[in-house]
């Protein structure tokens, strides 16, 4: 496969999520490395998080493993745990179905860049979000509320 063009790869800025779970992921921007070179069984995302925003809103997979490292700044990691500052180099990974609510806060004065490599499972795989009245049931490309009313 050929070097890949960053700036001509896939991507996406800011989020899905409803109101008003939006607010906090609107500023971020990703780019779908492993579609642009076509792989199918794991995802390949940089994304760039810039100060005051998150990489999501907090949530765990069923069926996906996911796995971040930071390349430049800083992030606030926070899990069931509590919260655990990520610098340049560090990495930390998240197995499938491991109801443990994760994602980084920008809490800096600079962006940050992260590297993000998951499965790609969509089929199978259900996303639930702790912390607010949101889920993503397999299958289906969008949000539901926990009760199952689509938004």
């Amino acid at each position: 496969m050929p070097k890949i063009d960053i700036a001509a790869a896939p991507s996406r800025s800011g989020t899905g999520y409803p109101q008003p779970f939006d607010r906090e992921c609107q500023g971020r921007q990703r780019w779908m490395l492993g579609d642009a070179v076509g792989l199918s069984q794991f995802g390949v995302n940089l994304l760039r998080l810039p100060p005051g925003q998150w990489s999501s809103q907090r949530h765990w997979h069923t069926a996906e493993d996911e796995f971040v490292q930071v390349l430049e700044g800083e992030v606030v990691l926070v899990t069931d745990a509590g919260e655990e500052v990520l610098r340049a180099g560090d990495c930390a990974g998240f197995p499938a179905g491991v109801a443990d609510g994760h994602h980084l806060q920008n809490r800096s004065d600079r962006e940050a860049v992260l590297l993000e490599v998951g499965s790609r499972r969509p089929e199978y795989d259900a996303c639930a979000y702790p912390d607010i009245d949101l889920a993503a049931p397999a299958g289906l490309d969008g949000y539901v509320h926990k009760d199952g009313t689509p938004y």
